[in-house]
């Protein structure tokens, strides 16, 4: 496994990070095609044993089993001190007008609720899931910044978010000497490139790792378009996700089949290599409910695309508006 700073921090994370979304009883939240703790718990194990250090969750996924899951494999498989653990906040994770967004008192309980559930004394990274137009963003910013102090998270990031949001908070953050965002975790794959335009540059101004979300577009880029799943019959958002530009999203997708079968590799491999041979991506975040998602991905590292391949991949290129805020 190859070992990155993230951003400009001193802390070493995997190239790759483990999505854990994927893991959740499926009878709590609303994602019916998450897998079961026993189901979860192999992958889990397996990125343990591949090398992988970085495992990004969310309070709000499955209404906050993933993150026990987590706790509970990670306790098993791993010494707490060779992991990074990431955890996330805003969505709601109950019916209460207080239990979402990013006020002060969201953010402090959440981070309790979530350290509960993780079983874990504090979180290397923790990260406000999508932007608060409802909370002043100092209100929020400073209860984060508490949150570090108090030993409850060693760093913090965010997601998705539009530039000049991200750029506002990290200025807020600098002029009031509170603990900085390190890390941004936005959507981007070969279908979805408009984090390119202003997010990209920003982060490597700002010395801000980058850890995309979705690099492999809901799988779209894995297998035939048209092909259905379990997940995409049933998943509301990826079902409102790539609606924008089909033709052009299906010119690329066949251009990734075609070079996977040029090199013998399957696709996924050829997504997510171009995903991480962009040298603003630090690491991106792959979910795995397959073995070979997992193996695919790790060697993915080692598969280095061409000047030539990474343009025919990129030509077909459809811009859109920004999808997944």
């Amino acid at each position: 496994m190859k070992y990155v700073k993230l951003g400009t921090t001193g802390l070493d994370v995997s190239a790759l990070a483990l999505g854990c979304m994927s893991y959740g009883e499926p009878e709590r939240g609303n994602h019916a095609w998450t897998l079961t703790e026993a189901t979860s718990r192999p992958f889990i194990r397996q990125a343990v044993e591949a090398g992988i250090n970085f495992f990004d969750t969310a309070n709000a996924y499955s209404a906050g089993s993933s993150e026990e899951i987590l706790g509970r494999a990670l306790a098993e498989y791993a010494s707490r001190d060779e992991i990074v653990v990431a955890t996330k906040v805003y969505s709601p994770v109950g019916e209460g007008p207080n239990q979402r967004g990013l006020s002060r008192k969201a953010v402090l309980q959440e981070i309790d609720n979530s350290l509960r559930r993780l079983n874990l004394d504090y979180v290397d990274l923790y990260i406000v899931h999508r932007f608060d137009p409802f909370t002043p963003l100092e209100e929020t910013l400073e209860a984060l910044h508490d949150v570090v102090r108090s030993g409850k998270a060693r760093y913090l990031g965010a997601s998705s978010m539009f530039a000049w949001q991200f750029t506002k908070a990290l200025r807020l953050q600098h002029v009031n000497g509170w603990t900085p965002f390190v890390s941004m975790q936005s959507q981007y794959n070969l279908i979805s490139r408009e984090e390119e335009r202003e997010m990209f540059p920003l982060a490597a101004d700002a010395g801000i790792g980058l850890t995309p979300w979705s690099p492999l577009a809901r799988g779209k880029l894995t297998r035939d378009w048209d092909q259905t799943t379990a997940r995409t019959e049933t998943d509301l958002i990826s079902q409102a996700l790539y609606a924008q530009a089909e033709v052009g999203d299906r010119a690329v997708a066949s251009v990734v089949a075609d070079i996977a079968a040029e090199r013998g590799v399957p696709l996924a491999q050829v997504a997510l290599a171009w995903v991480s041979g962009n040298p603003a991506v630090t690491a991106p975040i792959v979910g795995a409910t397959k073995p070979q998602h997992l193996d695919d991905a790790i060697a993915s590292l080692d598969l280095e695309l061409s000047a030539d391949e990474r343009a025919r991949l990129e030509a077909s290129y459809v811009p859109r508006l920004p999808e997944g805020f």
